[in-house]
C-alpha cells in the first residue's frame, strides 16, 4: 500500500495529538465509533500499529509517531497546494487582483526594512501587488508551511529556517526594554543576566507553537498588550534594535552587550516556482 487518502491522515493526526478518541471525534464532528473503524482500517492497510490501547489511555507507537510527523507535513502540504491555487487564480481575493503575493511578518519587525522592501519592488515592471500578513513571534514558518503566506521576514537565531530557502537582509544587536521609571532603564547598557530575573519586573513571554515557556512574566497575545505592559511597570521584554521604531514615551531601550546578533532573512518555500516570488526574492536581495 503506497498511499493514503487525506481523510485518513485527517482521522489519525487528530486521534494522535489528542491521545482520546472521544475527544478526537468531537474536534472532527463525527461520532467516535466510525472514528474508531477507520484507524483500525489504516492500521490493517499499512500492517502496523499506529497506536497502544488500554485501560490507561491511548499512546503512539513508534509507527505512530513516524506517522503523526509525516501526515502533518503532508496535510500542511495539501492545504498549502490549494491555498496558492487559489491565490494565483484570484478565488481567494474576488475582485482583486490575479497577481498577489502574502509576506508574512512579525509584530515588531524592522519597519524600515518594509517599507524599502515594498516600495523597491513596487517600482518593479511586472510586480505583483503585496499583502502583508503580521503574525505571532514563531507562526511565520507555519504559515509558510501551509500556504498562508508565500514568503516571509523570519529571524535567526528566534526562527528556524529549517525547509526553506532565504536571503539574508539584514543583522543587528538586541535591546531590553524597560518601562522608564524603573532604576535599570538609567543603565547604558545591560546584560542578559541583568535582565533574566528582576523579582519586579519579570520577562515577557510569547507562545511558541501555542505553548507558553516557563516563568514568572505575563503571557504576551500581541504587541499592543505588551506595550501597555512594560508601560505599567510589570513586564520588560528583548527584542532586536529595529524596534525602538515603535516604542512609547514610557519605554527606554538598553542594549545588551551579550545577547547574540539578530539576522532577519526573507525565506520561501523550497520548492516555491512562483515568478512573481522570484521577482520580489531577487529586489530583496539588492537591498
Amino acid at each position: 500500500m503506497d498511499t493514503l487518502e487525506t481523510r485518513e491522515l485527517r482521522y489519525f493526526t487528530a486521534v494522535a495529538e489528542e491521545l482520546h478518541f472521544g475527544r478526537a471525534a468531537e474536534r472532527l464532528g463525527m461520532a467516535q465509533p466510525p472514528l474508531s473503524r477507520a484507524i483500525q482500517q489504516l492500521e490493517r492497510r499499512l500492517g502496523v500499529s499506529l497506536l497502544e490501547r488500554n485501560r490507561r489511555g491511548v499512546s503512539l507507537t513508534g509507527a505512530g509517531e513516524v506517522l503523526l510527523h509525516e501526515g502533518r507535513a503532508a496535510l500542511d502540504a495539501t492545504a498549502a497546494a490549494a491555498r496558492r491555487t487559489r491565490r494565483a487564480g484570484g478565488a481567494d481575493h474576488p475582485g482583486g487582483p490575479r497577481n498577489r503575493l502574502v509576506l508574512a511578518v512579525k509584530a515588531g519587525a524592522s519597519h524600515e526594512l518594509l517599507h524599502k522592501l515594498i516600495d523597491a519592488y513596487a517600482a518593479e515592471p511586472d510586480s505583483a501587488e503585496i499583502e502583508v500578513l503580521p503574525s505571532g513571534t514563531c507562526e511565520q514558518g507555519e504559515m509558510l508551511r501551509d500556504g498562508r503566506a508565500d514568503l516571509a521576514l523570519m529571524h535567526a537565531p528566534f526562527n528556524s529556517l529549517v525547509g526553506f530557502d532565504s536571503e539574508e537582509l539584514m543583522t543587528e544587536g538586541q535591546i531590553a526594554i524597560l518601562p522608564t521609571a524603573h532604576p535599570l532603564a538609567a543603565r547604558g547598557t545591560l546584560s542578559l543576566a541583568d535582565v533574566s530575573d528582576i523579582p519586579d519586573l519579570p520577562l515577557a513571554r510569547w507562545s511558541s507553537h501555542g505553548t507558553y515557556p516557563p516563568g514568572r512574566g505575563p503571557e504576551i497575545h500581541d504587541q499592543t498588550q505588551l506595550a501597555q505592559l512594560i508601560a505599567l511597570g510589570r513586564t520588560l521584554a528583548v527584542f532586536p534594535d529595529s524596534a525602538r521604531a515603535w516604542l512609547w514615551a514610557e519605554h527606554t531601550a538598553v542594549p545588551l552587550t551579550d545577547a547574540p546578533p539578530v539576522v532577519t532573512h526573507i525565506a520561501w518555500p523550497a520548492h516555491s516556482r512562483s515568478l512573481a516570488l522570484a521577482g520580489l526574492i531577487r529586489t530583496a536581495a539588492r537591498l
